[in-house]
């Protein structure tokens, strides 16, 4: 039998709890357990002022981001909305039906300002990592870094090249906030200081993106995350903001050594990286000042083509400092070419080894070594000692372990853009991507708390 039509009829009184409509196995119910926002207001109190309005929340503003960065929603407008129509939005924000969703000015108000003076969002980034160290996820001994490309909010036909840019006749009060960023990182490590090499364009709206071609395509504008993990169960420990060049990426990874150690007090016995990180100074920096293992390729440009002897056909002497040659010669160092107090150490740290000439003249292997200079020369790294122990490990089975612990981190990236939707920065300035680093990173280590221990309320 066909049933009646039902008229909707208002009723005087409702029974509704938001708690009952939240399913058990909802994401936000697995991640609201590792949220502890206990502690913000104590930590903001001196970025409020004693008199006037009171103000919004500012851990509903914080929860309200984290659904927009866990759930892969970009616009805070649309955030917005969306947490007025979802119920389970609204029980993790602890909102009530009847309760009023702040305006998307609010949080560029708060960003800009008690947020980013107090550096919150770090501080609730740790937070999450100490909870990760807490339940047991990071052992702490094996970190792996690397960096991926983000695209800034830039538009590639709005710059110039850099030569055009008159920096000295910027008023930086009149200028935008990106401008300012970009003028207060010229002298950072991480941005201005990082290479003395000048990209081809600048953004004028985002002038400290990097103007970069790296993916063998089209170029454009962009920013490098920096991402620390532990490999155990891929829990992000650290996450740094830089240009997209090498320099600044391989100094971000011994800024989040250091700044892991300094706030976890973890110290690793090996780190994991690309061939990127391989360079002779990053190397023996982590073999002789941090006692670190590295499980990284060795940059090494000692290969030739031509088919004569490469410096791996010399052995080299560590108590005679001298090199023998195929052939039975030695080659030792130069040192007249340089006065320094270190002499015969050209400001590369690069020392040279020579034969005799009379040696080579003699010898029967001068066509298959230097068949077109008088004699052979064999340049040798201060740091070479360190990048003989990277060579070691790449001989092991543990490093072969490690090539396939390093894809983690590469998953995490894919993680990032595909499913958190962050594959295109939307603020701008360092500042700016800083914070979407942050945000982004905190939300990827509460999904893998919600993964990896499940709620006791849930079916297996």
């Amino acid at each position: 039998m066909m049933g009646p039509k039902k008229e909707a009829q208002t009723a005087l009184f409702y029974e509704f709890c938001l708690e009952d409509h939240v399913p058990a196995d909802h994401l936000l119910r697995s991640i609201d357990r590792f949220v502890d926002l206990s502690d913000i207001r104590q930590y903001l109190t001196s970025f409020y002022s004693s008199i006037g309005r009171p103000s919004i929340d500012p851990e509903l503003i914080i929860r309200m981001l984290l659904v927009g960065y866990c759930m892969g929603i970009r616009s805070e407008r649309r955030l917005c909305e969306e947490v007025h129509l979802n119920l389970a939005y609204r029980w993790f924000c602890r909102l009530d039906l009847g309760d009023a969703v702040p305006d998307h000015s609010t949080f560029s108000k708060n960003r800009h300002g008690r947020f980013r003076d107090s550096d919150l969002l770090r501080q609730v980034f740790e937070t999450v990592v100490a909870r990760c160290i807490t339940e047991g996820l990071v052992s702490g001994q094996r970190l792996a870094v690397d960096a991926s490309l983000i695209a800034a909010d830039a538009n590639r036909q709005n710059s110039s090249p850099p030569s055009e840019l008159k920096l000295d006749t910027i008023n930086p009060e009149d200028a935008p906030r990106a401008v300012r960023e970009y003028l207060a990182t010229l002298d950072e490590t991480a941005f201005g200081a990082a290479t003395p090499v000048q990209p081809k364009f600048t953004s004028h709206s985002d002038p400290a993106s990097q103007w970069t071609a790296a993916r063998k395509g089209p170029a454009y504008f962009a920013y490098s995350a920096n991402y620390m993990i532990d490999t155990d169960n891929a829990v992000i420990l650290d996450v740094e903001t830089t240009r997209s060049v090498r320099q600044a990426e391989v100094g971000a990874a011994c800024t989040m050594i250091d700044r892991i150690a300094h706030s976890f007090n973890l110290h690793p016995e090996r780190l994991i990286a690309d061939t990127a990180y391989g360079s002779a100074h990053m190397l023996d920096w982590l073999v002789k000042q941090r006692g670190i293992a590295p499980h990284i390729p060795v940059i090494d440009k000692s290969a030739r083509e031509d088919g004569t002897f490469e410096r791996s056909d010399f052995t080299y002497d560590a108590e005679d400092d001298a090199y023998t040659c195929p052939g039975g010669k030695k080659l030792r160092q130069f040192r007249r070419a340089y006065k320094t107090p270190r002499s015969g150490i050209d400001k590369e740290g690069i020392m040279r080894y020579r034969a005799k000439k009379a040696d080579c003249d003699t010898c029967g292997l001068k066509s298959q070594c230097t068949p077109k200079a008088p004699q052979r020369k064999v340049l040798r790294s201060i740091y070479e000692p360190s990048r003989d122990v990277a060579r070691k490990i790449t001989q092991t089975i543990d490093y072969a372990i490690s090539c396939k612990l390093r894809k983690k981190v590469e998953m995490l990236f894919a993680h990032l853009k595909r499913i958190l939707k962050l594959d295109r920065l939307r603020l701008r300035g360092p500042c700016g991507v800083r914070d979407e680093f942050h945000l982004a990173a905190t939300a990827q280590n509460l999904r893998k708390l919600a993964k990896l221990i499940p709620n006791a309320g849930t079916a297996a």
